[in-house]
């Protein structure tokens, strides 16, 4: 299985960066996963939001294959268990499923169109997070997923 994950913003803080590298080690074994740092366009115009946004949307796009299965973070998406999410992946596997692309916009969020290329939109938690913060949650919890799906122990 190959995983990409595309995020607007470069991870600054050290300790996420640690927990994000140390989880895409432990991943190794399970997945091949690619990180897209994708530079975020300042916003300096709220009217202009939405246009910020389409711009993100189009460099993101650009990243993503016809055939790439795509789950975008959104606050209003479906909140997953993490056995849950074991299973999606694993129904993906299933269905043969070769690579799934997961979408981190930036603090205004993804635009339309990228909500709309998605096959699954997903919540971490009615609150929101710093991006960075979503990258390290996501990276984790994927790696909980494999282990799930593998029935390898794993604290709960």
């Amino acid at each position: 299985m190959k995983i990409k994950i595309i995020a607007l913003g470069k991870i600054k803080e050290k300790f996420l960066k640690a927990g994000i590298d140390e989880f895409l080690k432990r991943l190794t074994p399970y997945a091949s996963v690619e990180i897209i740092e994708l530079t975020p366009i300042e916003i300096k115009d709220e009217n202009l939001t939405e246009r910020v946004l389409d711009e993100e949307g189009e460099k993101i796009l650009a990243q993503i294959k016809p055939q790439s299965y795509v789950i975008t973070l959104e606050i209003e998406g479906k909140m997953l268990s993490s056995e849950d999410f074991a299973e999606k992946i694993q129904e993906l596997t299933n269905d043969g499923v070769s690579e799934i692309v997961f979408v981190i916009g930036s603090s205004c969020g993804i635009s339309k169109t990228v909500s709309k290329r998605a096959n699954f939109k997903l919540s971490m938690s009615k609150m929101t997070f710093l991006h960075q913060f979503a990258r390290l949650i996501l990276v984790e919890q994927i790696y909980r997923a494999f282990k799930i799906i593998k029935g390898e122990t794993y604290h709960k």
